[in-house]
């Protein structure tokens, strides 16, 4: 997902209603935030707006919740020290 199509999903949802698109998408294969790709790209995508939505609502800006998302990826890859 590109990041201007994940601004447009973190603007419209909450995190509790990314989770729900979440829980929807495993279950039956589709979800209410309309958010279309693979499955595991769907998923992926959802979870990602999930995560810069609850930092935007901590108060950093986009652009800083999605710096955030990037260093917790490569943490979690082991790529940062």
């Amino acid at each position: 997902m590109k990041t201007q199509e994940l601004k447009k999903v973190v603007d419209k949802y909450s995190p509790e209603q990314l989770e729900t698109c979440i829980r929807q998408q495993l279950e039956k294969g589709e979800n209410a935030c309309n958010v279309v790709d693979e499955a595991d790209e769907v998923i992926a995508s959802l979870s990602k707006a999930e995560v810069v939505r609850e930092l935007m609502d901590q108060g950093l800006t986009f652009s800083e919740a999605l710096r955030e998302l990037g260093r917790r990826i490569r943490a979690v890859y082991g790529k940062e020290e």
